[in-house]
């Protein structure tokens, strides 16, 4: 099972941290985007040429201690058929790398439809009798609020393929409550939805006892996030919300179980624009992204404990 491979990959690095590869131009050194542009134009092949060189370097700096990566799809996608392009090649390039690949794009709809978005993350497509691997992401977020109709196409694919899900619990956004904090009976929106993820996951049962059905819970509601670990105790969460948008070690502590497992915990700007905060040269962008990642990983584990199968 998928998540399998990504808890081993936690215990192998000892980090629960997940590095959020949501790169815009502006978190780009000036040499990179100069370099690109000379060779392609200031133009979308420019943008996301420098893109892709710029999640190339950090990968090679980040995978020998992050044990995964998570490339939100809206940030190629915005510069066109290019920017997809460098989105499949840094797919590419992290699994080659030994990066479990955890493609967000937070995928909703139905039936065939659901299917489809299945096949192109996730799955094969037969053409003409031959089978391809469109995007070939080990993991996928999605939105489960259609219900079971938008989850169970993707089921089946998770499992002929060893690939798993994240789906939309508690999310770390500030309105997130004006939906998910609501009652369905005495319990809250978010709660019924974590619940269907433990059902769902029945259909993807795992070695360590996490199913291929995970969660994503925010950092930035500690209370509801502790909470829920209880309450799924065979669901594996993504944890956003930590550094940029407020969340702290102390924040996602409840997410972890007695082993130190449980979770992985997102970091995307703090990683990537690291070269910023620091102030450093440009150029040792790769290194301000590891120093912290280091510091990230030092930070959860002083809360998680040391994570062992």
């Amino acid at each position: 099972m998928a998540l399998d491979r990504l808890i081993e990959r936690i215990v192998a690095t000892q980090n629960p941290t997940v590095a959020g590869l949501d790169p815009k131009l502006d978190y780009l050194p000036s040499y990179l985007k100069e370099e690109a542009f000379a060779r392609h134009g200031k133009n979308l092949a420019g943008a996301a040429a420098a893109i892709l060189t710029y999640n190339k370097a950090l990968v090679d700096a980040l995978c020998d201690i992050v044990p995964a990566v998570k490339p939100q799809l809206a940030y190629y996608e915005m510069y066109g058929v290019e920017g997809v392009r460098t989105f499949y090649e840094t797919v590419a390039y992290a699994k080659e790398k030994g990066m479990f690949v955890i493609a967000d794009g937070k995928r909703n709809d139905i039936g065939t439809t659901m299917e489809a978005y299945a096949t192109a993350h996730l799955g094969e497509v037969e053409v003409e009798g031959e089978m391809f691997t469109p995007f070939g992401s080990d993991a996928l977020t999605v939105n489960g609020y259609l219900g079971s109709d938008g989850v169970k196409p993707l089921l089946n694919v998770c499992e002929k393929l060893d690939k798993g899900i994240f789906v939309l619990v508690k999310t770390s956004n500030p309105s997130s409550g004006e939906l998910q904090d609501e009652h369905i009976g005495d319990r809250t929106v978010y709660e019924v939805m974590g619940s269907m993820c433990e059902e769902w996951g029945k259909a993807l049962p795992g070695k360590y006892g996490y199913s291929g059905v995970g969660a994503v819970v925010g950092a930035t509601y500690p209370e509801q996030l502790a909470e829920l670990r209880k309450k799924l105790p065979h669901t594996f969460f993504l944890v956003p919300g930590y550094g940029a948008q407020g969340g702290g070690a102390k924040d996602v502590a409840g997410a972890f179980d007695a082993r130190g497992l449980g979770a992985i915990v997102n970091s995307s700007r703090g990683i990537l624009c690291a070269w910023k905060k620091e102030n450093c040269d440009e150029r040792d962008f790769t290194g301000a992204a590891r120093r912290e990642a280091i510091r990230m990983r030092d930070d959860i584990v002083s809360v998680s404990g040391k994570a062992s199968l």
